[in-house]
């Protein structure tokens, strides 16, 4: 399951003045990340800096920055310190997942593991969150308290994923992974942003809570695309997870039915998939299961909540662009 590169989605802000604003965050975000990256000796360096140089489109900074919008010192110092602080734990949990998944490429470049080895990947991972820390220190014991908090949901997410369902409900254990995997950090994105703007505390709860939302939309969009996208429109190879073993929501729907479908897919996925004429085989016959808009209907609902959420949020700019982005990446698979 890859970690909801669906976030990449580009987001138009119908405001030149908000424009401008989440630009400047950007350029400082960015500029304080690559301050963070550079500290320490040589060797470390180069490994911490080699998949921040490799791109990403900043999705968790870019949502803190919007986020402070709500409170009375948008985009301020400390804001632009909790867009790093998310970024780097972000791209530390990138080099700890490419190691357990035994990846060779990421954003389009070597993955550290496979540039150097495993225990390099680690380390890596390990002095970012180093950095992260020290920034954290800077910002208050609250913000120090909310991140022991979500880095140990995190933790228990790839774990989840790592020990299985041990005998509970598929369906139920993947969309525990991927809120803890991928909607508690981007729900950590806005509240930070929201706390370090002095927003109030019901438009902090309810920018968390769209985080935590529309981090379900964006993973389990990607999973969709990543099995029923046209490979020329999405730039992805399908099937990609179903060569890695990785069951994601609408596979599991199909797995469920009881169909002669669901018979001869429970057949054929009893590991990963090594054949090209297998992966065919699963493709088309997930095509023709209710697995799409099984997971398309969790996808809906998950919107829904993000709606709700906003709806709690004024009337501004800012309100209208977080609206849009979500809506955005569902009309991505119709």
């Amino acid at each position: 399951m890859s970690n909801a590169s669906a976030l990449h989605a580009p987001l138009e802000f119908g405001d030149p003045q908000l424009g401008e604003a989440i630009a400047r965050g950007m350029e400082q975000t960015e500029a304080l990340l690559l301050k963070e990256l550079s500290m320490g000796e040589d060797f470390l360096v180069e490994k911490v800096k080699h998949l921040a140089l490799a791109g990403g489109k900043r999705f968790r900074p870019m949502f803190t920055l919007l986020a402070s919008q709500y409170g009375t010192r948008p985009g301020c110092e400390d804001v632009v310190k909790a867009a790093v602080v998310v970024e780097m734990t972000h791209l530390a949990t990138l080099y700890h997942d490419d190691v357990m998944d035994e990846a060779e490429r990421r954003r389009g470049v070597e993955s550290a593991n496979s540039r150097w080895n495993n225990s390099v990947a680690i380390l890596a991972g390990d002095i970012l969150l180093a950095h992260a820390s020290r920034l954290m220190s800077e910002l208050g014991v609250e913000t120090l308290a909310h991140f022991a908090e979500t880095f140990g949901a995190l933790v228990t997410g790839q774990m989840r994923e790592t020990v299985g369902a041990r005998g509970g409900d598929p369906i139920e254990h993947y969309l525990k992974v991927i809120e803890g995997k991928t909607g508690v950090l981007i729900a950590s994105a806005g509240f930070l942003g929201a706390l370090h703007s002095d927003a109030s505390a019901a438009h902090t709860k309810a920018l968390q809570g769209f985080g935590a939302a529309v981090g379900m939309v964006f993973q389990i969009v990607d999973d969709i695309i990543d099995i029923f996208s046209n490979p020329e429109e999405s730039g992805k190879t399908p099937g990609t997870d179903l060569r890695e073993g990785v069951f994601t929501l609408p596979v599991l729907y199909a797995l469920a039915e009881d169909t002669e479908v669901g018979e001869q897919l429970r057949g054929l996925l009893t590991g990963p998939l090594t054949n090209d004429a297998d992966v065919e085989r699963a493709l088309t016959l997930l095509g023709q299961s209710t697995g799409r808009e099984r997971a398309l209907a969790d996808v809906r609902r998950y919107l829904d909540e993000a709606d709700r959420h906003l709806a709690d949020l004024p009337d501004l700019p800012v309100t209208h662009a977080l609206r849009q982005l979500a809506h955005y990446t569902v009309e991505r698979v119709g």
